[in-house]
């Protein structure tokens, strides 16, 4: 029996996971898909790759600014030079730099996956408590008994696992918490076009304030060292996410989006890409983050959940919510010791 098990592997269950290791745990991840980084996502496609989830990062406070200068050493992150607008103020945003990766956001995740024990595309249905243990049965029927259990997935989806467990395991209080957290769908279409086309922008991003349909454009392309043709990724608004999240087929909610984008800024080639395709986010952002950086349930063995819902957002709120649930199991287990400074 292993002493942590992990549901999820995105940038919070890594984090935790790297944290706890390092202290001396075993500990295992399990994660529902093919590859790590949850949000922080990248798609591999048309002898190129495009940031589908988290498009850039902007670290804030001392522990992420020194993240960022580690995987700037190891040649993964460089800055994202240019001009970034926001259509209704026509330009140019914050000077604070943004960092992307040429490989692609999901080289993040794959760093801090180094050296973890993680099952991949094994989806946890059902948890369980008896004989003073969890016990996770995985859709494949394996079974997994730890110690400690930790959700690092959105509450939604960590709901559904623990919300059977109310009134027997878990108090209302703890359930009520994760009923609470809700979030913004959002849809993502990835495009390329021609090597030839023209003209092409001088901007490296938009954002879209208020607009009914859209939320965001970045030119995709600019973030990789030899760009064989010019790709873009978009991102829907919330409001039209949430009016097409349940449309089987995105293809055309994706070639409406483009049109939409192409009549917006100006550049009709948008319109007609060589290939595109669409990605639904059911959970992209939170709503209202809860102010804890973390939850923990009062039951005989540790059970926390973890991630961007809890004391924050986007990466720099994935990875705060990590190490402060890895410091909240430690503190269970080991009481009155505290871990070192989190370090790769």
């Amino acid at each position: 029996m292993t002493d942590v098990v992990i549901i999820g592997a995105g940038m919070a269950g890594l984090v935790c996971a790297q944290q706890l290791t390092q202290a001396g745990y075993s500990v295992l991840v399990v994660e529902k898909s093919r590859g790590f980084g949850g949000r922080v996502a990248t798609r591999r496609l048309h002898n190129t790759c495009a940031d589908h989830g988290a498009c850039y990062l902007k670290p804030k406070g001392k522990l992420m600014t020194q993240f960022v200068e580690l995987l700037i050493q190891r040649n993964i992150l460089q800055v994202w030079n240019g001009t970034f607008m926001e259509k209704t103020q026509n330009i140019v945003s914050s000077m604070q730099p943004r960092y992307v990766s040429p490989n692609g956001m999901s080289s993040i995740a794959k760093f801090l996956a180094q050296g973890l024990d993680v099952i991949l595309e094994r989806r946890v249905v059902e948890v369980n408590f008896d004989d003073n243990q969890w016990r996770l049965t995985l859709e494949s029927h394996q079974s997994i008994s730890t110690k400690v259990l930790i959700t690092a997935i959105p509450a939604p989806q960590a709901l559904t696992l623990l919300e059977p467990l109310e009134g027997s395991i878990l108090n209302s209080t703890f359930i009520n918490k994760l009923r609470s957290v809700e979030f913004f769908p959002s849809i993502t279409v990835m495009a390329g076009y021609p090597a030839t086309s023209t003209p092409l922008p001088q901007w490296k991003a938009i954002t879209f304030e208020n607009d009914n349909i859209l939320g965001w454009i970045g030119f995709d392309s600019t973030k990789r060292l030899n760009p064989s043709q010019p790709v873009f990724v978009v991102q829907s608004s919330a409001d039209f996410a949430a009016q097409n999240l349940e449309t089987q087929d995105l293809q055309p909610v994706g070639q409406q989006m483009l049109r939409t984008v192409a009549n917006s800024v100006g550049f009709d080639w948008l319109a007609s890409p060589d290939w595109l395709q669409v990605h639904r986010w059911r959970y992209a952002f939170p709503k209202h983050p809860l102010q804890e950086t973390f939850l923990t349930a009062e039951t005989l063995q540790p059970l926390v959940c973890c991630g961007d819902w809890c004391g924050g957002n986007l990466i720099s709120g994935a990875v705060d919510s990590g190490l402060s649930a890895a410091s909240a199991v430690n503190s269970q287990l080991r009481p009155n010791t505290t871990l070192e400074d989190w370090k790769l």
